[in-house]
């Protein structure tokens, strides 16, 4: 039986891109500094990593595709934050970009890591960008680096 598994190791000279919203960005700048410190200390040089800004979550997947698209990127780490409202758009808003993350990863057969965060309160979002609960930047930058890592050796089959 022959099994795979990524290593967290970057792909020896390729971009990472990051994708961020700057929606809630107390949180998601903390994600950010998260992801780019964890990419930094596994190996990959500040140089290879490309940071885009968008206005808000909903605008994340869009932005994942058109990077996708130009093939130059092993990996794409989405960030974000949606939080709990009073209306139905807080759902809209956390499946679309799910959703659309997804069909990214599918289409564009890429790694596409989902750390937009969708939670209820804002104390929830503080917790997760680098609180009692850690840091989902970093968190899905180590699942970056394992994916593109499998990716690359898949290929080679």
């Amino acid at each position: 039986m022959s099994e795979r598994t990524g290593a967290l190791r970057p792909v020896r000279s390729a971009r990472y891109a990051i994708v961020a919203s700057c929606w809630n960005p107390r949180i998601v700048d903390a994600l950010v500094d998260g992801a780019v410190r964890t990419l930094g200390e596994h190996g990959v040089d500040p140089g290879l990593i490309d940071l885009v800004r968008v206005p808000g979550a909903w605008e994340i997947p869009v932005a994942a595709a058109r990077i996708a698209a130009a093939g130059r990127h092993v990996a794409i780490i989405a960030l974000g934050c949606v939080v709990r409202g009073d209306t139905r758009h807080y759902e809209h808003v956390a499946d679309g970009c799910a959703n659309g993350l997804m069909r990214v990863a599918l289409d564009f057969r890429l790694p596409v890591l989902n750390g937009v965060l969708a939670v209820e309160r804002h104390a929830d979002a503080e917790a997760r960008a680098g609180g009692a609960h850690g840091n989902k930047g970093a968190e899905v930058a180590l699942a970056a680096l394992e994916m593109a890592d499998l990716v690359v050796q898949l290929a080679h089959e």
